[in-house]
Formats: C-alpha cells, structure tokens, sequence
C-alpha cells in the first residue's frame, strides 16, 4: 500500500469518532425524504467547519439537498451522501451510514490530498422515494466530476451489477357516467376500458424481448355498482435493466395500446408519470476495479461481483452513473439481514456495521488516489 494511501486510512481512523457520530445522530433520528432537515443541517454545520463551502442546490424542489466543496483543483470528485429514512422502520436501508461514509471520505480527502484535486459532498434527499438525484442529474449538477463515489449497506460485500431502469406511469380512462338501469340515458365505462387494456397488455408483455419487470394495480374503477364508472385508473411501475430499451420500446408500445383500447371504448385518456425516471445503474469498470483491490488490500473478506445483468431494485445513483464515472459497491454490515427491514434498520446502528463501514470510508479514500495516479481511461 501506497503511502498517501496509508496516510488516508489512519486519516480515517482519526475521524472514528466523528464518523460514529453522523451514523448514531442519523439513525436516531430518522426522517422522510424531502423533510431530513436535522440530517442536513447537523451534515452542513460539521462539513462548514471543516472548511468546506457549503451551498444549497435545488432549493425549490429539495429543501434539504445541498453541495459542500473543498479545493481549487482542476480534478473534481464526487462522493454521494443519502440520510433519508423509510415510514416506521427507520433506516431500515442504512442510509444513515451512507451519509456517514461519504461525508467523512470527503473530509479525510479534502485534507489529505494535493492540492490538484478538489472535493465534493453532495446531499441527496429522497432516494427511498422521489429521487432526488434524478432532478440534480438533468439540472448539471454533477457535470464536470471526474467520478461519483457511494457505498452501500448490505449482507454481504459486493461489486458489479446494475439495477433497474423505472418508469412509474398512471393511465387513466374517462368515461360518462349513468345509471346502470337507466333506458334512455347511456354512460361509458370507464372501467370496461381498463379491464380491456389489463387483460391486453398481459399479452403484450410477451413481446418484450429484454428483462422486464411490469406491476401493476387498479387504483380507481368507479364508485357504486349501480353507477357506470366514469373515471378508472391503473398505476404500473415498468422496469427494465436497459433505459434505452425501457424509454424506446416498452413504454411506446404500452402507451400505444392504451391509446388504442380508448378509442375502441370511446373514453378519454390521459397519461401521467407520477414519480421520475430512475436510470439503469451503469458501474464503471475500471473505478470498480480500483475500488475492488482496495477493499481487498483492507482484508476484507468474501468479496462478491455480480454479472452486470444482476439488479435486484432501482436506484437514482443510477441517473448520475449516466453522467460521470460512477460506482456504488456494498459494504457488509449484518449477516442474513434483508433491506427494509427492522432487522436492517438494526445492523445500520450496531457497532459492527459503523466498524464494517469505516472500512468502506478506507476504500473510497483509496480509490480516489488511484483516480489520481492513474487516471480512468
């Protein structure tokens, strides 16, 4: 091991405390996306009086993200902090300890490195929700990095893999209403039209030649049986592990159909996306392959990589790996534990998870040199 790099890791042991102290304050005090304003405040207060200049982004849309820089170099890094909890259980998807890796990396590089190099933080609300990565990404906020760096809680440790591109999308039928035993005046029914489009588009989805994922419920199909529904509404979340494949060919095929089963029924029909598009997580290869023997040169053990065709959720780290070189490894934090979980929420507050995870801190601070000394190209 290189000595800068030594230098960073007991850096990083330096910062314990500080680092036990964002995870412990996070996860004792969990809040949802878009409201984790002790979060953000209490990560904005220790990144200011670290000498980081600290700004808000997106203030409008995410009152709680925000962009703490450190540095005058030409060489921009990113590392991507999330503190938002889930409804009841917590940080039962330990972004508690994400905050806390990437803020204390950010803070063990920023004073350790050259001075060719200058690096980011960037708060990132309502990943478990909205995602807010996804309005940052199209808005530029993350042009001109010359790589993205997160780390992620789980059971085991892992690299490669991707994850699923997402399109949440409402389609709803508008018919006219009537009474079902009225002779004379005739409504349309709207959920004829739904039940009609439901059953098609089971059979469209055999078409698809791509991995997909299709869910899909009805939200709406009237009021009362003795009333012709005039308004039934699906919402389906359509995935796919290509965006490409997701944007240019299922969802034009699906809005095709509904546009057709319309028509045939004589509704109206209107469209909507109700939450954002998460892109297809792309890892990049050789930041992976830095950060793979770091993590291994640590000791630690049982390092899984994944085929690149392996997702098993969707992320908005995704939307920024379509930006900048991006990498999102997990770190093991608990044995046999599921995200989402209680049992989750558990292991991102124990002793060995906060010690599991200082470890990633390392393994990022590492990577960032071979950034450095050898470039990603």
């Amino acid at each position: 091991m290189s000595d800068i790099k030594n230098e960073l890791c007991q850096l990083a042991e330096d910062y314990k405390d500080t680092f036990n102290n964002i995870a412990d304050y996070i996860h004792d005090h969990p809040e949802l996306g878009c409201n984790e304003v002790l979060a953000s405040t209490y990560l904005k207060e220790l990144l200011s009086n670290e000498g980081f200049m600290v700004e808000n982004i997106l203030p409008d849309q995410f009152p709680t993200a925000f962009k703490a820089s450190k540095g005058q170099g030409n060489i921009h890094i990113g590392f991507l902090a999330e503190y938002d909890a889930l409804p009841e259980i917590g940080h039962g998807c330990g972004h508690n300890l994400i905050a806390a890796i990437s803020t204390t990396a950010a803070m063990v590089c920023a004073s350790q490195l050259p001075n060719d190099v200058t690096i980011h933080l960037f708060g990132c609300p309502a990943e478990e929700t909205i995602g807010s990565k996804v309005m940052m990404s199209e808005a530029g906020v993350f042009d001109g990095l010359g790589a993205a760096l997160i780390c992620h809680p789980g059971s085991e440790t892992t690299f490669g893999g991707t994850s699923y591109a997402t399109h949440p999308l409402q389609i709803t039928f508008k018919g006219k209403p009537a009474h079902v035993a009225d002779p004379d005046y005739h409504g349309i029914n709207a959920l004829d039209a739904l039940v009609d489009f439901y059953q098609r588009l089971s059979e469209l989805e055999k078409s698809f030649t791509q991995p997909y994922i299709l869910g899909k419920i009805i939200t709406e199909g009237g009021t009362a049986p003795n009333i012709i529904p005039e308004r039934a509404v699906l919402r389906a979340t359509i995935r796919s592990l290509s965006t490409t494949y997701l944007e240019k060919t299922m969802l034009p095929q699906i809005k095709s159909l509904a546009k057709e089963v319309a028509e045939k029924h004589g509704t109206e029909l209107e469209m909507i996306h109700y939450e954002p598009l998460f892109k297809d997580m792309v890892n990049h290869k050789l930041l992976e392959s830095y950060a793979r023997s770091n993590f291994t040169a640590l000791g630690i053990e049982d390092i899984k990589t994944y085929p690149d065709d392996y997702a098993d959720g969707s992320t908005d780290v995704g939307n920024v790996s379509h930006v900048v070189p991006t990498i999102q490894p997990e770190i093991k934090i608990g044995d046999d534990i599921a995200a989402h979980t209680p049992e989750f929420a558990a292991a991102a507050g124990s002793q060995y998870g906060k010690d599991m995870a200082l470890k990633a801190v390392k393994g990022l601070c590492m990577t960032v040199v071979d950034i450095l000394e050898k470039g990603l190209r």
